[in-house]
């Protein structure tokens, strides 16, 4: 009986434990070359890693691209199917009634009618001797290959976005606090300056710059605490889950900065998805203008048939009903009206089209991986010299507390020092904020990869 009492208690936990982990996120094992998860991980954020998980489990545009890379597949399967036999089963069952006389030659049938039952097993096989038909499947796989690569740019391109947008908001959420500490701070100042003007010690002008200054402040605040609401609400339609209530998101001072390479390696711009679409596209119009050529030599298609032909339906299955015949068709056409010629220069000019979509895809790949890299040198500057100001208002601050309390400074000239802190961190946090997108921006701009593997030796 005890035993018995173990086996249902461990029956029954196994059936609360595999529920619950069949709700984890789970990857296509054959997504996970689109997926830099190891790149992500240096930000050493683990919030961040959970809700990119979720991403690529739910995110419709996800869905819709792999949806489109599956019927892509299905295309290339198509096109294969040419290359084999195509057996089809056609049978016919129909009679002749009485009609007119019927004369064959000498032989009259008076009021003929007839009945006919037809069921052959028919075969068609186009001799693909010109290798006409394999390169037109060549040509679909590389279509295939276009579209993986769009489906791998949705991949970046959206995990990147989210991720951009995931520190915007922790850069919202620091701000928001620091706007509050300000307009609390204003609000104190303001307090200060109208018991001056009614003591006679400050004009009224001074009071209503203040009270002008306060009201700048809780615009901001607004404004920041809209942008919060909207990021909120993209992150949320980005995730794909309705039922998501709340964003969590780590706090700004846990956020880790990557160290940014000095240069990048032009070679990095080959992992692009669409450097490598348009070669992919290029590959595909060069089979085009083969298919094209050979558009113009004659074809070879076998046929035959294997079935019953009778005209007695209980005699169809019959010895002497049954039906074969086999032969050979060539075909060439003397003249389509320049169709074929025509066919012929508009995939040579579209070869050279691809050619230059491929030189200009390579001049934009340059340039993007060069602003990329630009702007994380500038916000990585910035964010330093920010810190730097920071740290002279912040000594500047602890300077007129120590006046402050021997009576060298008012409160209201504290307050201000105190202002000045905030103001200073404020450009700081958002340095900070920049200078971690800046490098999602040069991730991006490299087709989803780790920089730091093409860095430049200088």
């Amino acid at each position: 009986m005890k035993n018995l009492k173990i086996l249902l208690i461990l029956i029954f936990l196994m059936l609360i434990i595999v529920p619950a982990q069949a709700k984890q996120p789970t990857i296509d094992a054959n997504k996970l070359e689109y997926i830099n998860l190891d790149w992500w991980k240096k930000f050493n954020d683990e919030k961040l890693n959970n809700y990119l998980l979720l991403l690529y489990e739910n995110n419709k545009d996800l869905k819709i691209a792999t949806a489109s890379t599956k019927q892509a597949q299905q295309v290339v399967k198509m096109a294969f199917a040419n290359q084999l036999p195509q057996l089809t089963i056609s049978a016919s069952g129909g009679r002749e009634f009485s009609s007119s006389t019927i004369k064959f030659g000498d032989v009259v049938i008076p009021d003929y009618a007839q009945s006919r039952f037809l069921l052959p097993l028919s075969m068609t096989y186009e001799i693909d001797i010109w290798g006409e038909n394999y390169l037109k499947t060549k040509s679909v796989k590389q279509k295939l290959e276009m579209i993986k690569q769009d489906e791998r740019a949705s991949y970046i391109s959206i995990t990147s976005a989210f991720a951009s947008n995931y520190f915007n908001l922790i850069k919202a959420d620091k701000l928001i606090n620091n706007q509050e500490k300000l307009v609390s701070i204003q609000e104190k100042i303001v307090e200060l300056y109208k018991k001056k003007h009614e003591g006679g010690l400050c004009p009224l002008s001074d009071l209503l710059n203040q009270k002008q200054l306060l009201t700048i402040y809780k615009e901001d605040l607004n404004k920041l605490k809209e942008t919060q609401d909207v990021l909120e609400n993209q992150l949320k339609v980005i995730l794909g889950d309705r039922n998501l209530v709340d964003i969590e998101r780590s706090n700004y001072e846990n956020l880790k900065i990557i160290e940014l390479p000095n240069d990048i390696n032009t070679d990095a711009i080959r992992n692009r998805p669409d450097l490598i679409k348009v070669e992919s596209y290029i590959n595909k119009i060069g089979l085009d203008v083969k298919v094209a050529r050979r558009e113009f030599l004659p074809k070879f298609i076998i046929y035959g048939q294997v079935g019953f032909n009778a005209y007695d339906f209980s005699k169809l299955f019959s010895g002497h009903s049954f039906l074969s015949n086999a032969g050979l068709l060539p075909s060439f056409d003397v003249f389509s009206g320049g169709r074929k010629i025509a066919m012929l220069k508009y995939q040579k000019y579209e070869y050279e089209k691809a050619l230059q979509i491929y030189e200009k895809t390579i001049l934009t790949s340059i340039q993007e991986v060069n602003d990329a890299m630009m702007s994380s040198k500038v916000a990585d500057k910035n964010f330093k010299t920010s810190i730097e100001r920071f740290n002279l208002e912040q000594d500047k601050y602890n300077l007129s507390e120590k006046k402050y309390e021997i009576g060298a400074l008012s409160k209201l000239e504290k307050l201000e020092a105190q202002e000045a802190v905030i103001l200073s961190e404020k450009a700081s946090i958002s340095n900070k904020i920049d200078t971690i997108v800046s490098a999602i921006n040069v991730y991006k701009s490299i087709g989803g990869v780790d920089y730091t593997a093409y860095e430049e030796s200088i």
